[in-house]
């Protein structure tokens, strides 16, 4: 891909290379890393509020949602599984183009539940975007969208600025999100991120939150959101972790 040029601010150019894109998301092994590598470049677009879902081969099982949008909608539409009603990942879901919208799409008369699903997003400043779908080798569906908060026509010439390159960023994060989130670390049954087992064996070798973010290039804050995680084993002690992680038989998912 081309050198991307970006407004990062008045009077300022950005250069946004393919190599920019690829380390930014390779590095990532968490959903926290990707929303910032996400969070980074998008900003550099000028595409400052994103969402990234990806819906599960199995119905039983969680989708993955990558997010800046304000923190009580994406909790508030995981609760209420609005990706089955959602209009938006609806019509992503058949694949095909990258699409507009806003409080409605084009030609379709939305259900109460549908139209809801439009009204509460704006409750929380997400009134328009463009979605691009996204269905790889495996058959595996996500959509990435950028939103605005309102039908700002300065958003949509962005949106056609970068309307080659869009698509190309989607496609790239969908792929490393695939690689890492999906490879999850099995200890006794019980399923661990990368990062939360990374943080787990260092806990076991005696290191704190903070040494722990330092060794890994994480704030102690995110290395201790990860070891709360690690609970999940049942395990209050670090003598506990340490017996726990050296008598189990781990393996990868």
């Amino acid at each position: 891909m081309p050198k991307t040029h970006g407004r990062c601010g008045q009077g300022q150019t950005c250069n946004l290379s393919s190599k920019d894109f690829w380390n930014s998301f390779r590095k990532g092994v968490d959903e926290v890393d990707f929303r910032s590598a996400l969070a980074n470049v998008t900003s550099q677009l000028d595409l400052l509020a994103f969402a990234y879902l990806s819906l599960p081969p199995r119905s039983n099982d969680k989708p993955t949602l990558i997010s800046n949008y304000p923190t009580p909608w994406t909790a508030r539409y995981l609760e209420h599984q609005y990706q089955s009603v959602d209009p938006v990942i609806l019509h992503a879901r058949f694949g095909g183009f990258p699409f507009r919208w806003g409080s409605a799409l084009p030609g379709l008369q939305p259900s109460e539940a549908q139209q809801r699903v439009f009204d509460e997003a704006a409750q929380f400043g997400i009134c328009c975007g463009v979605t691009i779908p996204i269905i790889d080798l495996r058959g595996n569906f996500a959509a990435m969208t950028f939103a605005a908060d309102k039908r700002d026509p300065a958003f949509f010439r962005v949106v056609e600025r970068y309307e080659d390159d869009l698509p190309y960023v989607a496609t790239c994060f969908h792929m490393f999100v695939r690689r890492k989130l999906s490879a999850h670390r099995i200890v006794d049954g019980v399923p661990l991120t990368a990062r939360e087992y990374e943080c787990l064996q260092w806990a076991a070798r005696g290191k704190t939150a903070w040494e722990i973010g330092c060794i890994l290039g994480i704030t102690r804050r995110t290395a201790a959101f990860h070891l709360d995680n690690g609970r999940k084993l049942g395990v209050t002690t670090r003598s506990q972790l340490v017996a726990r992680l050296t008598s189990s038989k781990s393996s990868h998912h």
